[in-house]
C-alpha cells in the first residue's frame, strides 16, 4: 500500500497542490519554515482523521479560507483508493474512503497504518506520563479495533464519574450508587486496557530490543518496562481510592494512571540519557512501532521521517536512510534542510528508488524527477 497522488486545498500553508509521490522513498527539502512539516502532516490527517501537531482542526485552515481538503489516492495490490478530509468553519470534519463518509472516525483507523517520526516524539521521553500511554494507545489502536473501542468506552467513564466527583463536592454530598455505576464501566474496559498493554509490551520489547541494538552497534542495553498496579483488581483499587478522589475531585487509580519505565541499563534516560541516547531510544521506538504495525496487519505502514538528520552522524544517517529503503519497509516521507546531503546519500545507495522535491512557501517542485507536480 503506498500513496500514489496527493491534493492539497487551503491546508497551512498550501492553497492548491497537486502532486504524485513514488512508492519508495520521497525526499522534501527545503529551509526550515517553508511547509514540509505541513505536508507531512496532511499525510497523517489522511491516515488518523487529525492532526499530529494541532488539535484544533478550524486552525489547519488557510488564513483567509472557509475550509480546507486533502484527498489521496492509495494502491492496494490492484486496488485503487481514495481517501478525503475535509473541514469547513463550523462544520463538522467529513472523512471519505471511495466518497463514503464514516459514521465514526473510530472506523477509518488502522486502514491506512502510517507511522511518524518528529522532533516532538522527544515529548515521549521528556513528558508526563499521559504522552508515553498515548504512544502505547496508538500503536495497540492501529492494530485491534476491540482495544481501540474499550479505550474510548473507558476515556467516557473516566470523564463521567470526574464529573461526579466535583458535582458531590460542589452539592455537598455523597451519592455511592451513581459513583458505582462508572466504576463498573471502569472495571469493564479498564481490565482490556491492562491486559492488552501487557501483551503488546511482551511483543513489543523484542522489537524494540533488536533496533536499539542495531543503532548503537550494541553497545548499550536499553529498557522498556510497563509501570502499573494491573496486580490489584481495579475494582479493589477504586474501593480504595474512595477518600482520596473525594478530595482530588478526579480518579487516582486506573490504567489511565500507567507509565512506562524507560532506562539504558540501570539509568532512568529522562534523567541520566544525553540528548543523543534520547534520540536514539525514540528512533528505536518508531521503528519497533512500524515492525509491530507490519507483523499485526500485514501491511506495511506509510513512514514519515521529519527531520531526522539533527543530532546523528552521516554514517549513522546513511545507514537509516538504507535501512527504510530496503523491501524491509514501504513508502516513506522524509524532510531535510539540505539538498546537498540526500544527494550524497544516495549517491552511495543508487539501487534504492527514490524522488526528491523542493520544498517553498506553498510549492512542491520535483527535482530531476519523472514524478508529476503541480500547484
Amino acid at each position: 500500500m503506498y500513496l500514489t497522488n496527493f491534493k492539497l486545498t487551503n491546508f497551512k500553508t498550501y492553497a492548491e497542490l497537486d502532486v504524485d509521490f513514488c512508492s519508495n522513498i520521497n525526499c522534501l527539502v527545503g529551509n526550515n519554515g517553508v511547509g514540509k512539516t505541513n505536508l507531512l502532516d496532511a499525510v497523517y490527517y489522511l491516515s488518523f482523521c487529525k492532526s499530529f501537531f494541532n488539535s484544533i482542526d478550524s486552525q489547519n485552515i488557510r488564513q483567509g479560507e472557509d475550509f480546507f481538503a486533502i484527498h489521496g489516492s492509495y494502491r492496494f495490490e490492484q486496488d485503487q483508493v481514495t481517501v478525503s478530509c475535509i473541514q469547513k468553519k463550523g462544520q463538522p470534519k467529513q472523512v471519505r474512503w471511495n466518497k463514503k463518509s464514516y459514521k465514526t472516525f473510530g472506523e477509518h483507523i488502522g486502514r491506512i497504518p502510517l507511522v511518524i517520526i518528529s522532533p516532538v516524539d522527544q515529548n515521549i521521553i521528556m513528558g508526563g506520563s499521559e504522552l508515553r500511554r498515548k504512544f502505547v494507545d496508538g500503536v495497540i489502536s492501529q492494530t485491534d479495533k476491540g482495544y481501540l473501542d474499550h479505550l474510548l468506552q473507558y476515556q467516557k467513564a473516566l470523564d463521567q464519574r470526574n464529573r461526579l466527583l466535583k458535582q458531590f463536592y460542589e452539592d455537598r454530598q455523597w451519592d455511592e450508587p451513581s459513583i458505582a455505576i462508572w466504576d463498573e464501566q471502569l472495571v469493564r474496559h479498564g481490565q482490556v486496557l491492562y491486559q492488552g498493554r501487557k501483551e503488546f509490551l511482551d511483543d513489543f520489547r523484542p522489537l524494540f530490543a533488536d533496533y536499539y541494538s542495531w543503532i548503537t552497534n550494541s553497545q548499550e542495553a536499553a529498557v522498556l518496562g510497563y509501570v502499573s498496579r494491573s496486580e490489584i483488581p481495579l475494582e479493589q483499587q477504586l474501593q480504595e481510592a474512595r477518600q482520596n478522589d473525594k478530595y482530588a475531585l478526579y480518579t487516582t487509580v486506573g490504567p489511565h494512571k500507567d507509565d512506562l519505565e524507560l532506562a539504558i541499563g540501570d539509568f532512568n534516560i529522562k534523567k541520566f540519557g544525553s540528548q543523543g541516547q534520547q534520540k536514539t531510544f525514540v528512533l528505536a521506538l518508531k521503528l519497533a512501532q512500524f515492525e509491530y504495525i507490519y507483523r499485526r496487519c500485514g501491511q506495511k505502514p506509510i513512514l514519515l521521517l521529519d527531520d531526522i538528520f539533527d543530532k546523528l552522524d552521516m554514517m549513522r544517517v546513511t545507514q537509516l536512510i538504507h535501512l527504510v529503503g530496503s523491501d524491509r519497509f514501504g513508502q516513506v516521507f522524509l524532510t531535510d534542510t539540505q539538498p546537498g546531503r540526500v544527494e550524497n546519500i544516495f549517491a552511495q545507495i543508487p539501487q534504492v528508488e527514490h524522488a526528491l522535491f523542493t520544498v517553498t512557501p506553498g510549492t512542491l517542485t520535483p527535482m530531476d524527477n519523472n514524478l508529476g507536480s503541480h500547484v
